[in-house]
């Protein structure tokens, strides 16, 4: 994958730049502190992922702050500190469990700038794990598309640790509620809390201090016949594709939005504009998804430069199954990416 080279650098996984990036932020700033169930229990694995360890080692139980099992009253403390000057990092176990936390999430910390006219900011970071790793229907969904329809929300999906960092940093110091997805099978998390199936993205992660503003995406492969956008796991599956792809002499571009709110429209414009093809790849269910948004949002900027249907490649309109067969024919993979890539290739 492309991203900036950093002059100095370490070697990292997902879970250990988010913890890193979090230590540092809170070090910098001492308004942040991060509240969640057992994310700093004594003994514990640092949250569901093991992002938090050890960081209530160094900044205590005041600013790492356990709470009971109620998403509501997580939501709406982190709202309401938010108000008071403060900036939570707040976590849910599952990305699932934003739902018990919809109204402190869409109707409050969305709305709330807008209500006060600009005087009132709700700083806060939701963060989210997502993705299908055989835990059934309610521990297992995609829910980013149910926020890029909320105004007021920005949403962030890192997909390296690079990214995950770098994000993360920009989504703490920003002044409005971010929601921040890290898909389960990306954290590189070890021992206990390491995922069957999951990859191991280690990548280079700046040692200096850096933010990635929001709005700007990643060219992870370049090239020609046919353009590729994908988030989170279904990046690494695009790429797979490609590779795959490459050797029947299809050249693919692929490319990482890293946010979904702002959404770097321009760059897959470019990228539709050269290539005059596009296949979008999410792990979300079809209907209302974030790839019809992007779809629609392609089209009607790019339409007169695409020579093919733009085709998705997402999860059916079911919820995720959980026995294992099921569930690998629910989430896409390189297979179906390959399929819709010779799709538009083959429209005349």
């Amino acid at each position: 994958m492309t991203q900036d080279s950093p002059r100095e650098s370490r070697t990292m996984t997902i879970a250990e730049a988010l913890r890193e990036a979090i230590r540092e932020e809170m070090r910098r700033d001492e308004s942040v502190f991060c509240i969640g169930e057992d994310i700093g229990i004594p003994g514990g694995f640092g949250g569901a992922f093991t992002v938090t360890l050890g960081l209530s080692d160094e900044f205590g139980h005041e600013r790492i702050l356990d709470t009971p099992i109620s998403e509501a009253g997580i939501a709406g403390v982190a709202v309401g500190a938010a108000l008071a000057g403060m900036r939570p990092v707040a976590d849910v176990q599952y990305g699932d469990f934003l739902f018990c936390a919809m109204d402190q999430l869409v109707n409050e910390a969305a709305k709330m700038r807008y209500m006060s006219g600009g005087r009132l900011s709700v700083p806060i970071v939701m963060r989210a794990p997502v993705g299908a790793t055989t835990r059934a229907a309610q521990h297992s969904q995609s829910p980013e598309s149910f926020f890029i329809h909320v105004p007021g929300l920005k949403v962030a999906c890192p997909s390296t640790a690079y990214d995950a960092k770098g994000l993360l940093k920009t989504a703490i110091r920003d002044d409005n509620p971010v929601l921040f997805f890290e898909h389960k099978l990306l954290y590189g998390s070890k021992g206990m809390r390491s995922e069957k199936g999951a990859l191991s993205p280690v990548g280079e992660v700046p040692v200096d201090d850096y933010t990635i503003p929001f709005g700007q995406a990643a060219i992870r492969r370049e090239g020609s016949d046919v353009t590729i956008v994908a988030k989170l796991l279904m990046v690494y599956k695009a790429l797979a594709a490609a590779d795959a792809l490459a050797a029947e002499g299809i050249s693919c571009e692929v490319i990482d939005p890293r946010t979904l709110v702002p959404f770097d429209t321009e760059t897959v414009v470019a990228s539709v504009c050269k290539t005059e093809r596009l296949v979008i790849v999410d792990e979300c269910p079809r209907t209302g998804g974030w790839a019809g948004e992007v779809a629609a949002e392609i089209q009607e900027k790019a339409f007169g430069h695409l020579d093919a249907p733009i085709k998705r490649v997402t999860a059916p309109d079911t919820p995720v199954p959980f026995a294992p067969p099921m569930e690998r024919y629910y989430v896409p993979d390189e297979t179906d990416i390959a399929r819709a890539v010779r799709e538009v290739l083959a429209w005349r």
